[in-house]
Protein backbone atom coordinates (compact mmCIF):
# COMPACT_ATOMS: atom_id res chain seq x y z
CA UNK A 1 0.00 0.00 0.00
CA UNK A 2 1.28 3.21 -0.77
CA UNK A 3 1.74 6.01 2.04
CA UNK A 4 0.99 9.63 1.45
CA UNK A 5 4.06 11.34 1.56
CA UNK A 6 5.09 14.36 3.44
CA UNK A 7 4.30 16.56 0.70
CA UNK A 8 1.17 14.92 -0.14
CA UNK A 9 -0.22 15.07 3.55
CA UNK A 10 0.82 19.34 3.45
CA UNK A 11 -1.49 19.84 0.51
CA UNK A 12 -4.50 18.50 2.17
CA UNK A 13 -3.97 20.23 5.23
CA UNK A 14 -3.54 23.42 3.41
CA UNK A 15 -6.65 22.95 1.25
CA UNK A 16 -8.82 21.87 4.15
CA UNK A 17 -7.77 24.96 5.46
CA UNK A 18 -8.96 26.88 2.46
CA UNK A 19 -12.15 25.17 2.48
CA UNK A 20 -12.63 25.82 6.45
CA UNK A 21 -11.99 29.63 6.54
CA UNK A 22 -13.94 30.35 3.10
CA UNK A 23 -16.95 28.26 3.97
CA UNK A 24 -16.98 28.39 7.52
CA UNK A 25 -19.08 31.66 7.67
CA UNK A 26 -21.79 30.11 5.49
CA UNK A 27 -21.45 26.30 6.81
CA UNK A 28 -22.03 27.16 10.65
CA UNK A 29 -24.87 30.31 9.90
CA UNK A 30 -26.38 27.48 7.63
CA UNK A 31 -25.85 24.99 10.08
CA UNK A 32 -26.74 26.90 13.53
CA UNK A 33 -29.83 27.91 11.97
CA UNK A 34 -31.14 24.77 10.61
CA UNK A 35 -30.54 22.64 14.08
CA UNK A 36 -32.51 25.34 15.53
CA UNK A 37 -35.34 25.30 13.58
CA UNK A 38 -35.39 21.69 14.15
CA UNK A 39 -34.73 21.51 17.74
CA UNK A 40 -37.69 24.05 17.57
CA UNK A 41 -40.55 22.59 15.15
CA UNK A 42 -39.47 18.68 15.50
CA UNK A 43 -38.38 18.00 18.61
CA UNK A 44 -39.24 18.95 22.75
CA UNK A 45 -35.17 20.29 22.79
CA UNK A 46 -36.80 23.66 22.78
CA UNK A 47 -35.18 24.82 25.88
CA UNK A 48 -31.77 24.56 24.17
CA UNK A 49 -32.38 26.97 21.60
CA UNK A 50 -33.83 29.69 24.57
CA UNK A 51 -30.41 28.78 26.39
CA UNK A 52 -28.38 29.42 23.10
CA UNK A 53 -30.49 32.61 22.43
CA UNK A 54 -30.29 34.33 26.60
CA UNK A 55 -26.54 33.30 26.02
CA UNK A 56 -26.38 35.50 22.60
CA UNK A 57 -28.76 38.22 24.43
CA UNK A 58 -26.10 38.26 27.41
CA UNK A 59 -22.67 38.51 25.60
CA UNK A 60 -24.73 40.59 22.94
CA UNK A 61 -22.09 43.88 23.46
CA UNK A 62 -18.48 41.48 23.80
CA UNK A 63 -18.12 42.18 20.16
CA UNK A 64 -17.97 46.35 21.16
CA UNK A 65 -15.91 46.03 24.05
CA UNK A 66 -12.76 44.52 22.89
CA UNK A 67 -14.05 40.81 22.11
CA UNK A 68 -12.88 37.96 23.43
CA UNK A 69 -9.57 36.55 22.16
CA UNK A 70 -7.88 33.13 22.59
CA UNK A 71 -3.73 33.45 22.09
CA UNK A 72 -4.02 29.49 21.59
CA UNK A 73 -6.44 29.89 18.59
CA UNK A 74 -4.35 32.84 17.15
CA UNK A 75 -1.61 30.29 17.00
CA UNK A 76 -3.53 27.14 15.78
CA UNK A 77 -1.53 24.70 13.34
CA UNK A 78 -3.70 25.21 10.45
CA UNK A 79 -3.22 29.27 10.57
CA UNK A 80 0.03 28.18 9.38
CA UNK A 81 -1.35 25.89 6.33
CA UNK A 82 -3.94 28.63 5.42
CA UNK A 83 -1.04 31.21 4.66
CA UNK A 84 1.42 28.49 2.99
CA UNK A 85 -0.98 27.76 0.52
CA UNK A 86 -1.04 31.09 -1.24
CA UNK A 87 1.79 31.88 0.37
CA UNK A 88 0.83 35.16 2.34
CA UNK A 89 3.72 37.39 3.81
CA UNK A 90 3.55 40.29 6.12
CA UNK A 91 6.24 43.31 4.85
CA UNK A 92 7.40 45.77 8.02
CA UNK A 93 8.34 48.97 6.54
CA UNK A 94 8.71 51.03 9.89
CA UNK A 95 8.78 50.29 13.40
CA UNK A 96 5.40 50.88 15.55
CA UNK A 97 5.62 51.95 18.61
CA UNK A 98 3.44 49.99 21.20
CA UNK A 99 3.30 53.35 23.49
CA UNK A 100 0.32 54.94 20.95
CA UNK A 101 -2.58 53.49 19.03
CA UNK A 102 -3.23 53.21 15.67
CA UNK A 103 -5.70 52.69 12.86
CA UNK A 104 -4.46 50.31 10.34
CA UNK A 105 -6.35 50.99 7.09
CA UNK A 106 -5.82 47.74 4.59
CA UNK A 107 -6.33 47.45 0.82
CA UNK A 108 -7.87 46.11 -0.98
CA UNK A 109 -11.08 44.32 0.67
CA UNK A 110 -10.44 41.51 -2.33
CA UNK A 111 -13.37 38.31 -1.71
CA UNK A 112 -12.71 37.07 1.19
CA UNK A 113 -10.00 39.21 2.32
CA UNK A 114 -7.49 36.44 3.16
CA UNK A 115 -4.36 38.47 3.50
CA UNK A 116 -6.33 40.68 6.12
CA UNK A 117 -7.27 37.69 8.19
CA UNK A 118 -3.69 35.83 7.92
CA UNK A 119 -1.70 39.03 8.73
CA UNK A 120 -3.81 40.03 11.41
CA UNK A 121 -6.02 37.34 12.51
CA UNK A 122 -3.63 34.93 13.02
CA UNK A 123 0.12 34.60 13.80
CA UNK A 124 0.79 32.51 10.74
CA UNK A 125 3.02 35.40 9.33
CA UNK A 126 5.19 36.45 12.41
CA UNK A 127 2.53 39.24 13.29
CA UNK A 128 4.02 39.52 16.65
CA UNK A 129 7.73 39.08 16.40
CA UNK A 130 7.81 42.05 13.40
CA UNK A 131 5.51 44.19 15.85
CA UNK A 132 6.20 43.42 19.41
CA UNK A 133 3.75 44.91 22.28
CA UNK A 134 0.80 45.57 19.39
CA UNK A 135 -2.21 44.32 20.22
CA UNK A 136 -3.85 43.65 16.43
CA UNK A 137 -8.18 43.94 15.98
CA UNK A 138 -9.45 43.08 12.84
CA UNK A 139 -13.02 45.46 12.97
CA UNK A 140 -15.55 43.78 10.63
CA UNK A 141 -19.49 43.94 9.98
CA UNK A 142 -21.80 43.54 12.98
CA UNK A 143 -24.20 41.10 11.85
CA UNK A 144 -21.22 38.06 11.54
CA UNK A 145 -22.19 38.56 15.41
CA UNK A 146 -25.59 37.77 15.20
CA UNK A 147 -24.72 33.78 14.54
CA UNK A 148 -24.10 31.94 17.72
CA UNK A 149 -21.18 29.88 17.35
CA UNK A 150 -19.73 31.72 14.15
CA UNK A 151 -19.59 34.53 16.73
CA UNK A 152 -17.52 32.90 19.40
CA UNK A 153 -15.23 31.42 16.20
CA UNK A 154 -14.72 35.10 15.14
CA UNK A 155 -14.22 36.41 18.51
CA UNK A 156 -11.51 33.79 19.45
CA UNK A 157 -9.16 35.31 16.79
CA UNK A 158 -9.23 38.87 17.93
CA UNK A 159 -11.79 40.45 15.84
CA UNK A 160 -14.35 42.85 16.78
CA UNK A 161 -17.36 44.90 15.39
CA UNK A 162 -16.82 47.86 13.41
CA UNK A 163 -19.34 50.03 14.94
CA UNK A 164 -18.46 53.40 16.53
CA UNK A 165 -19.14 52.24 19.95
CA UNK A 166 -16.47 49.41 19.28
CA UNK A 167 -13.70 51.74 17.72
CA UNK A 168 -13.96 54.40 20.88
CA UNK A 169 -13.62 51.62 23.38
CA UNK A 170 -10.48 50.14 21.49
CA UNK A 171 -9.26 53.36 21.37
CA UNK A 172 -9.82 54.74 25.05
CA UNK A 173 -10.74 51.86 27.81
CA UNK A 174 -7.90 49.46 26.56
CA UNK A 175 -4.61 51.26 27.23
CA UNK A 176 -1.57 51.66 24.45
CA UNK A 177 -0.15 49.51 22.08
CA UNK A 178 -3.58 48.73 19.78
CA UNK A 179 -4.03 48.76 16.53
CA UNK A 180 -7.47 48.75 15.07
CA UNK A 181 -7.47 46.77 11.23
CA UNK A 182 -9.97 48.21 8.94
CA UNK A 183 -10.71 47.32 5.19
CA UNK A 184 -11.69 50.57 3.72
CA UNK A 185 -13.27 49.64 0.94
CA UNK A 186 -15.77 47.02 2.44
CA UNK A 187 -18.08 44.78 0.79
CA UNK A 188 -18.82 47.51 -2.21
CA UNK A 189 -14.74 47.11 -3.22
CA UNK A 190 -15.77 43.46 -4.31
CA UNK A 191 -16.96 44.22 -7.26
CA UNK A 192 -13.68 45.71 -8.21
CA UNK A 193 -12.00 42.71 -7.18
CA UNK A 194 -10.31 41.36 -10.33
CA UNK A 195 -7.32 39.69 -11.48
CA UNK A 196 -4.59 42.49 -11.96
CA UNK A 197 -6.94 45.28 -10.66
CA UNK A 198 -5.62 48.22 -8.73
CA UNK A 199 -9.18 49.96 -8.06
CA UNK A 200 -10.22 51.03 -4.78
CA UNK A 201 -13.82 52.17 -3.50
CA UNK A 202 -12.08 54.93 -1.12
CA UNK A 203 -13.84 58.31 -2.70
CA UNK A 204 -16.54 58.33 -0.32
CA UNK A 205 -15.28 56.66 2.54
CA UNK A 206 -13.86 58.94 5.36
CA UNK A 207 -15.03 57.73 8.62
CA UNK A 208 -12.22 55.80 9.33
CA UNK A 209 -9.93 59.30 8.73
CA UNK A 210 -13.11 61.11 11.39
CA UNK A 211 -12.10 58.57 13.92
CA UNK A 212 -8.60 58.94 13.71
CA UNK A 213 -8.91 62.67 13.99
CA UNK A 214 -11.69 62.89 17.07
CA UNK A 215 -8.72 60.87 18.83
CA UNK A 216 -5.45 61.85 17.17
CA UNK A 217 -4.56 58.51 16.22
CA UNK A 218 -2.16 57.57 13.54
CA UNK A 219 -3.35 56.07 10.34
CA UNK A 220 -1.11 52.98 8.47
CA UNK A 221 -1.56 53.03 5.15
CA UNK A 222 -1.18 49.01 4.04
CA UNK A 223 -1.50 47.33 0.88
CA UNK A 224 -1.48 43.55 0.06
CA UNK A 225 -0.20 42.60 -3.42
CA UNK A 226 -1.80 40.32 -4.99
CA UNK A 227 -5.32 39.87 -2.57
CA UNK A 228 -7.53 40.86 -5.99
CA UNK A 229 -5.11 38.08 -8.02
CA UNK A 230 -6.70 34.57 -5.96
CA UNK A 231 -10.56 34.37 -7.34
CA UNK A 232 -11.85 35.19 -10.74
CA UNK A 233 -14.98 37.25 -11.10
CA UNK A 234 -18.17 36.14 -13.13
CA UNK A 235 -19.40 40.18 -14.12
CA UNK A 236 -23.07 40.06 -14.86
CA UNK A 237 -23.87 41.69 -18.59
CA UNK A 238 -26.23 44.77 -18.01
CA UNK A 239 -30.00 43.95 -17.73
CA UNK A 240 -29.18 40.34 -16.86
CA UNK A 241 -29.20 40.07 -13.31
CA UNK A 242 -28.39 43.84 -12.65
CA UNK A 243 -32.38 44.39 -10.78
CA UNK A 244 -31.46 41.53 -8.31
CA UNK A 245 -27.90 43.03 -7.69
CA UNK A 246 -29.03 46.08 -7.07
CA UNK A 247 -32.12 45.38 -4.79
CA UNK A 248 -30.25 42.81 -2.55
CA UNK A 249 -26.75 45.49 -2.13
CA UNK A 250 -30.07 48.14 -1.37
CA UNK A 251 -31.00 45.97 1.35
CA UNK A 252 -28.08 43.83 2.95
CA UNK A 253 -25.29 46.54 1.73
CA UNK A 254 -23.82 43.17 0.19
CA UNK A 255 -22.31 42.91 -3.41
CA UNK A 256 -23.80 40.13 -4.73
CA UNK A 257 -21.07 38.08 -7.82
CA UNK A 258 -20.39 35.12 -8.74
CA UNK A 259 -16.81 34.14 -8.33
CA UNK A 260 -14.64 31.47 -9.18
CA UNK A 261 -11.17 30.15 -8.22
CA UNK A 262 -9.80 25.99 -9.56
CA UNK A 263 -11.39 23.07 -8.34
CA UNK A 264 -9.01 19.68 -7.43
CA UNK A 265 -7.62 19.31 -11.42
CA UNK A 266 -5.40 22.14 -12.88
CA UNK A 267 -8.77 23.01 -15.50
CA UNK A 268 -11.75 22.99 -13.14
CA UNK A 269 -13.22 25.35 -11.85
CA UNK A 270 -13.80 25.36 -7.65
CA UNK A 271 -13.98 27.38 -4.72
CA UNK A 272 -10.37 26.98 -4.24
CA UNK A 273 -8.45 30.63 -4.35
CA UNK A 274 -5.36 30.22 -7.06
CA UNK A 275 -2.15 29.74 -5.34
CA UNK A 276 -0.48 32.93 -5.93
CA UNK A 277 1.66 34.94 -3.53
CA UNK A 278 0.17 37.60 -1.17
CA UNK A 279 2.58 40.43 0.60
CA UNK A 280 0.74 43.08 2.73
CA UNK A 281 3.20 45.85 2.86
CA UNK A 282 2.53 47.79 6.23
CA UNK A 283 3.82 51.49 5.41
CA UNK A 284 4.88 54.42 7.57
CA UNK A 285 2.30 55.90 10.35
CA UNK A 286 0.57 58.84 9.39
CA UNK A 287 0.47 60.95 12.69
CA UNK A 288 -3.45 62.68 12.53
CA UNK A 289 -4.11 66.27 14.75
CA UNK A 290 -6.85 65.34 17.91
CA UNK A 291 -9.83 67.38 16.61
CA UNK A 292 -12.78 66.11 18.35
CA UNK A 293 -15.92 67.71 16.30
CA UNK A 294 -13.38 67.66 12.64
CA UNK A 295 -15.71 69.69 9.83
CA UNK A 296 -16.45 68.04 6.32
CA UNK A 297 -13.45 70.56 4.72
CA UNK A 298 -10.77 69.18 7.44
CA UNK A 299 -11.85 65.28 7.20
CA UNK A 300 -11.81 65.74 3.10
CA UNK A 301 -8.24 67.52 3.49
CA UNK A 302 -6.86 65.04 5.71
CA UNK A 303 -8.50 61.83 3.25
CA UNK A 304 -6.71 63.28 0.55
CA UNK A 305 -3.26 63.16 2.91
CA UNK A 306 -4.46 59.71 3.49
CA UNK A 307 -4.66 58.88 -0.11
CA UNK A 308 -1.46 60.43 -1.09
CA UNK A 309 0.31 58.39 1.29
CA UNK A 310 -1.19 55.37 0.40
CA UNK A 311 -0.63 55.90 -3.51
CA UNK A 312 3.25 56.50 -2.23
CA UNK A 313 3.67 53.22 -0.66
CA UNK A 314 1.70 51.35 -3.41
CA UNK A 315 4.07 52.75 -6.33
CA UNK A 316 7.35 52.52 -3.99
CA UNK A 317 6.57 48.72 -3.94
CA UNK A 318 4.63 47.91 -6.90
CA UNK A 319 7.45 46.48 -9.23
CA UNK A 320 8.70 44.04 -6.85
CA UNK A 321 5.42 42.25 -7.26
CA UNK A 322 4.85 42.77 -10.82
CA UNK A 323 2.51 45.33 -11.23
CA UNK A 324 3.98 47.84 -14.05
CA UNK A 325 6.03 50.73 -13.63
CA UNK A 326 3.41 52.58 -15.48
CA UNK A 327 0.42 50.98 -13.50
CA UNK A 328 -1.24 53.36 -10.69
CA UNK A 329 -4.12 53.38 -8.21
CA UNK A 330 -7.57 54.43 -9.10
CA UNK A 331 -9.77 55.20 -6.81
CA UNK A 332 -13.59 55.50 -7.46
Amino acid sequence: MLLPSKKDFKTFLEVFTIFQWVLSIFSIAALVIIVNLYLVVFTSYLPVTVLLLNWLAFDWKTPEQGGRRLPCMRRWCLCKQLSDYFPIKLLKTHDISPNHNYILVCHPHGLMSHGCFSNFSTESTGFAKLFPGITPYVLTLGAFFWVPLLRDYILSVGICSVSNSSIDFLLTRRGTGNMLVVVAGGLHECKYSLPESTTLFLKNRKGFIRKALQHGMSLIPTYSFGETDLYDQHIFTPGSFNWFQKWFQSWTHVYPCAFYGHGFTENSWGFLPYAKPVTTVVGKPLSMPKIENPSQEIVAKYHAVYIDALCKLFDQHKTKFGIPETKELVIR
